[in-house]
């Protein structure tokens, strides 16, 4: 039976690519943090009519950064203490922690994904609500001008009918 011998350096090659998941998920949770503060202020205001839906959606995006976080940091350690039983020649176990550390950074991958989903989603959501405030807002200008130019054309017709008189 053929045996999988990996050297030290092989776990230390993921240390770059899990520090920069890292990074990006931490980004994440920030831009997700203000996006929930400026909703938040908002909501004291009286500014936020409808955002069950933005609330639920923020929850769950809190909810699997976090995850990912916490399967981004599993998979370092896991990665770091494989090295470790590696650099002391104990090559199974050291082994068995780098194929766990995989598992958990291709989990945190996976959970990553779902979150980009439900972020797109919301940004469509939002999208569809300036859309339909647009429409509005170009219908009440125009009912504004229409408005506008009845008046101005009453006026017309007033001082046509005195100069008449």
């Amino acid at each position: 039976m053929n045996t999988l011998n990996i050297a030290i350096t092989t776990p230390a090659l993921l240390f770059p690519a899990i520090s920069l998941l890292l990074l990006a998920y931490t980004n994440r949770f920030l831009t997700t943090g203000q996006l929930i503060r400026g909703l938040s202020a908002n909501a004291r205001d009286g500014k936020v009519p409808k955002a069950s839906k933005q609330i639920r959606s923020l929850k769950k995006r809190v909810s699997l950064i976090k995850q990912m976080q916490i399967y981004g940091v599993v998979s370092l350690i896991l990665c770091t203490i494989s090295m470790f039983f590696l650099f002391l020649e104990l090559n199974f176990l050291g082994e068995v922690l780098f194929g766990l550390s995989l598992i958990s950074m291709t989990l945190s991958l996976f959970i990553a994904l779902v979150e980009i989903s439900i972020s797109v989603n919301a940004i469509n959501y939002e999208l569809e609500g300036i859309k339909k405030f647009s429409r509005s807002h170009k219908k009440d200008e125009k009912n504004q001008n229409d408005e506008n130019h009845e008046e101005d054309e009453d006026k017309i017709n007033i001082n046509k009918e005195n100069k008449s008189s």
